[in-house]
């Protein structure tokens, strides 16, 4: 594997492994992520939700090529304290933002589990595609211990890839850092063809989830491990493993005044002006990025 530039964060890594039809992505998030979480004071469980949300969205999001699309990822609850978490990812830009009932986050505790949060919620990933495939998304309840296994659902469910992913999330005084890999078997002639069940057991698949599956919290966090090297530990009896560097990695937020005006230009004048303040102006509070944006249009 040439490695002419290692990268260790802020950036996505993609991987194939020819022989055993493989792709993957491994990122390592850590002033984008701290970015995006200064928008809001969130408490830590929070916090840790919505790093793990970013760390899956850059993943899934890193699939898309760039200037193809972008992908959306949003759970919704029914029951839960969290009301809504979402992120979303294009061409290396990345958001996030969680709204949750602080009065009924208080009495969870420190660790609350993902049905806590969500109840029986779900978990909905799109695709806004710029070629003929359009838009299309994808929805899975949110069971299981952890977001990153209801996505693993979603690509098993939806577009039935065998698919392995492992995030993990240490937050502390010097701030938070996310890191993940995502690995998928896409074997030549299987999709659309075999029955799921046989793509899941495909050997290759099962040989390559086994070493995808050992890699360590503490060896995604490594700050001293480049991604390159991180890959090259996996799976260094191949016989070769391609790599490609993904754009830089940036908080995403697309708010502006400008953009605003576009979009509110769009209602009948009877509707802006129930939206106007004292002043005649329209207050635009922008979650993402908390801030606001006086319109006048």
């Amino acid at each position: 594997m040439q490695q002419p530039t290692e990268i260790f964060s802020d950036r996505t890594l993609g991987f194939t492994i020819p022989s055993r039809d493989v792709r993957g992505r491994v990122v390592r998030l850590d002033d984008v992520l701290e970015t995006v979480l200064s928008a809001h004071d969130y408490p830590p469980a929070i916090t840790h939700l919505l790093a793990e949300a970013l760390v899956l969205a850059t993943l899934i999001g890193s699939l898309v090529k760039q200037d193809q699309g972008q992908m959306t990822m949003q759970a919704q609850t029914k029951g839960g304290v969290v009301n809504l978490l979402v992120c979303d990812f294009r061409n290396g830009e990345v958001r996030g933002y969680v709204d949750f009932d602080e009065g009924r986050f208080g009495a969870l505790g420190a660790n609350p589990s993902l049905s806590a949060l969500f109840g029986e919620g779900y978990l909905a990933i799109t695709f806004d595609m710029a070629d003929e495939r359009g838009r299309y998304q994808g929805i899975v309840p949110l069971e299981g211990e952890s977001l990153s296994q209801a996505c693993e659902s979603y690509f098993v469910q939806s577009e039935q890839v065998p698919t392995l992913i492992r995030v993990a999330i240490k937050s502390g005084d010097s701030g938070c850092v996310g890191a993940g890999m995502l690995v998928q078997h896409l074997a030549d002639g299987e999709e659309g063809r075999e029955r799921l069940h046989v793509r899941l057991d495909h050997p290759e698949w099962e040989y390559v989830s086994v070493m995808a599956g050992s890699i360590r919290h503490d060896e995604l966090l490594d700050p001293a491990l480049s991604m390159e090297a991180l890959v090259w530990r996996l799976f260094h009896e191949e016989d070769e493993i391609r790599t490609q560097h993904g754009a830089a990695l940036s908080r995403g937020c697309r708010c502006s005044a400008e953009h605003y005006e576009q979009v509110l230009g769009r209602f009948p004048p009877a509707e802006r002006d129930a939206m106007r303040n004292d002043e005649g102006v329209i207050v635009v509070d922008c979650a993402f990025c908390s801030k606001l944006f006086s319109v006048a249009v």
